[in-house]
């Protein structure tokens, strides 16, 4: 019988040619995880078998099951949808190990939508692949605003940051003509809200990114500053009532001192945030999807193909991403 108390926590086990599964089953070597949660991979017995196998870690302990009623602590339970006959071969990028990691992340989502399990924690795909079969699939973030209620917002999250996106999955030649007033407000306002609710921060500071050179240098170089970010920090200020500060130039900007200074930061685009985030924080960085009514953490790190199943990838980030999907739980139940 399960303990009220304990977060039921889901794993979509990623693309199983990659460091999915090894970076979950690592994880779980940590016994005290088992006091504050019961994790249920949703996948195939064999193939998660056959995983333990490769990487030789036969010591971890395992229940199979084919319905959630089954679950038992201090296990990591392998929840079985459907058996696949798949011969995993580590580091080669396939279609059909693509559609194993698609068909967790589906049967992840079904059992989130029915309550079955209280948060998600999802190990890396491949998208490329997953797009062969599924071709409207851009990623999880988007996946799972299809799927839930609210509009998604990407906050990476580690000791050191918290960095959110005004744009996203796009290509950088359209970025500057993605970012409107509109958008800033929107992003700010959710940032501000999850620092609030998912972190228990009463009342946030909020760093904004320019998106020009030194933050367009009083638009000698680039006039998105004074046209677009400025006048959205001055309404989100005065409207919203929202401690905003900036925009600051990105390439000055993180620095220990400076990040210590606020509880939040809105990037303009992808890489502007996610470089100087996985530079700091790659080993124990967290991607959570807020502003959805469910809630969804992974580490920062892809399918990792070129050192799948020899046993030298580092668990660090997923465990973080299982710690924090615990935390933000009790942050929205308390």
């Amino acid at each position: 019988m399960l303990h009220k108390s304990k977060i039921r926590l889901g794993i979509s086990l990623g693309d199983v040619h990659g460091i999915g599964l090894e970076i979950i089953f690592k994880t779980f070597k940590d016994q005290s995880l088992f006091d504050i949660c019961t994790p249920i991979i949703f996948g195939s017995h064999k193939i998660c078998s056959d995983y333990k196998l490769a990487i030789e870690e036969k010591k971890i302990s395992s229940n199979d099951i084919r319905s959630i009623q089954d679950l038992k602590e201090k296990n990591i339970n392998i929840l079985e949808k459907e058996s696949y006959n798949h011969k995993i071969i580590p580091g080669e990028p396939s279609v059909n190990s693509a559609k194993i990691a698609f068909d967790s992340l589906k049967d992840a989502c079904e059992a989130l939508e029915k309550k079955e399990i209280d948060v998600l924690v999802t190990a890396p795909i491949d998208k490329y692949q997953v797009r062969k079969s599924v071709p409207d699939f851009i990623g999880h973030t988007e996946f799972l605003e299809s799927r839930f209620e609210g509009d998604s917002l990407m906050i990476m999250l580690s000791d050191k940051m918290k960095i959110s996106f005004v744009t996203g999955h796009i290509a950088l030649k359209e970025v500057t003509d993605a970012i409107t007033q509109d958008k800033i407000i929107q992003k700010a306002q959710k940032l501000n809200e999850s620092l609030k609710v998912d972190f228990k921060i009463s009342i946030p500071k909020i760093a904004v990114l320019g998106i020009n050179p030194h933050a367009g240098e009083n638009g000698m170089l680039g006039i998105e500053e004074t046209d677009i970010i400025i006048p959205a920090i001055e309404k989100l200020k005065k409207d919203r009532n929202i401690s905003i500060y900036g925009p600051f130039p990105s390439d000055s900007f993180f620095t220990k001192e400076k990040l210590k200074l606020y509880d939040g930061v809105l990037a303009m685009y992808h890489d502007q945030g996610l470089i100087p985030f996985k530079a700091l924080s790659f080993s124990k960085g967290v991607n959570f999807t807020a502003g959805i009514d469910v809630i969804r953490t992974s580490p920062v790190h892809g399918v990792a193909y070129d050192i799948s199943a020899k046993n030298i990838a580092n668990e660090e980030s997923f465990k973080c991403a299982v710690i924090s999907a615990i935390e933000i739980s009790n942050s929205r139940n308390s």
